[in-house]
């Protein structure tokens, strides 16, 4: 059994409210408006009334903190150590395809660094949640990374979003030689999910472009804490400014950079 601080109790409690319009909006997806925000990206009122929750229910409990928003964008916190960083709906195609698989998450950036994290599967009712130097869990669970060391048994997870398609010939390469050397790559639609699941073992690595900072913070979290390693993919490790990223148990995670860099030629 774990022991929730009081700043993961609010994440989780805001996680929950949100989630609660987000179940009936998913259960309600074809009478959704929808207005279009660029090159297939929909955004829903799903979304909005999701993240608005959030903002009052993070912003309530701790008021000096500053916000960086999918929707909203940035707001400055008299705090300008603490930063929560929040996804009101990781998986926006999916939801509005009626598939359901999608996510809330809630990072809080430290200092510029990753600190804690939730993610929360509504449909599942599972809540992976990490602070740094704690551990990480899938509700009461503890969570760590798969054991594989070799790439033929692992299965793998990539993401690819619409603002990256200047990338997308040689990322089509790095999937099409990956998956002849792993037992599979996944592509689901939640990149929070997919960071979740290499913390849980579920998946053994996860690799992306032009992601978000709002896609990453709190699943970079998780899976450090779950003993994954997270960086970008050509080693760095600023991927939550340059959105590439690499997330895998310590064992694959050097395989994995050098597959990806032969790919890219």
């Amino acid at each position: 059994m774990s022991r929730r601080s009081p700043l993961i109790t609010v994440m989780v409690n805001a996680a929950y409210k949100a989630a609660r319009d987000l179940i009936h909006d998913f259960g309600e997806v074809e009478n959704l408006q929808v207005s279009r925000k660029g090159p297939a990206d929909f955004v829903s009122a799903a979304d909005h009334r999701a993240e608005k929750t959030l903002v009052a229910e993070l912003g309530r409990a701790r008021p000096r903190f500053g916000f960086l928003l999918e929707e909203g964008g940035a707001v400055e916190g008299e705090d300008s150590s603490n930063r929560w960083v929040v996804d009101p709906l990781d998986g926006t195609t999916n939801f509005l395809h009626g598939l359901p698989h999608f996510a809330i998450s809630i990072g809080l950036e430290r200092d510029g660094k990753p600190h804690a994290g939730v993610i929360y599967d509504p449909v599942r009712d599972e809540l992976f949640w990490a602070e740094n130097g704690a551990g990480a869990f899938l509700n009461n669970q503890r969570l760590r990374v798969s054991a594989r060391r070799e790439l033929a048994p692992a299965l793998l997870a990539t993401g690819l979003p619409f603002s990256a398609r200047p990338r997308y010939p040689g990322h089509v390469e790095m999937v099409r030689r990956l998956a002849g050397e792993s037992a599979g790559v996944r592509r689901t639609g939640s990149t929070a999910l997919d960071l979740a699941y290499v913390a849980a073992g579920r998946f053994d690595g996860y690799w992306g472009f032009g992601m978000e900072p709002w896609d990453l913070a709190a699943g970079i979290i998780i899976v450090r804490e779950s003993g994954g390693i997270v960086t970008e993919t050509g080693g760095g490790a600023d991927s939550m400014t340059s959105g590439d990223v690499l997330a895998a148990n310590g064992h694959l995670h050097g395989l994995l950079r050098e597959a990806l860099a032969s790919a890219a030629g």
